[in-house]
């Protein structure tokens, strides 16, 4: 993966966290088959800049070695995590267990999550930006411009990064 992450420290801050507007006129094809159509969405204008390294591959070893943590546990997965799009730059994140990820206070709370764990990842204290940056932050920096978060039955909330 090389540049300022580490494929380890990538997986670690989504791990981590997994465990403790929209495009205007463009069809969502991914709702009605991985969640349903976003009842809520937001816009999150990115403090950052996307890395020059980030790409395809980046964004999709970031998504496999979170999902290989979570399968390291003494216990089932709780969401699914992946990453889709033709460059992979729509992030994913779909309970699997019922009464999680529910409501948009649930899904504001795992972001919560993933950005204080986000915010141990040594490439934010090298820049100086771990008081001030979020998980969203970093999801632009690999290149994500959306993150769309559900409970794979009748919730989901859409982030778009600018």
């Amino acid at each position: 993966m090389g540049g300022i992450f580490t494929r380890p420290a990538l997986a670690a801050c989504l791990a981590l966290a997994l465990v403790s507007g929209p495009a205007a006129g463009a069809a969502d094809r991914h709702a009605g088959y991985y969640y349903p159509e976003p009842e809520t969405q937001e816009v999150y204008t990115a403090r950052s800049r996307t890395l020059p390294e980030a790409n395809r591959a980046l964004r999709i070893g970031f998504v496999t070695g979170t999902a290989i943590q979570q399968f390291e546990k003494a216990y089932p997965p709780q969401v699914a995590i992946f990453a889709k799009g033709a460059e992979a730059e729509k992030l994913i994140i779909v309970a699997l267990v019922d009464g999680r990820l529910d409501t948009l206070f649930r899904a504001r709370a795992i972001f919560a999550n993933m950005t204080a764990a986000a915010r141990q990842l040594p490439a934010f204290a090298q820049m100086g930006v771990q008081d001030s940056f979020t998980f969203f932050d970093l999801a632009k920096m690999l290149g994500f411009q959306q993150i769309t978060i559900s409970n794979g039955r009748d919730f989901a909330h859409r982030v778009d990064i600018e």
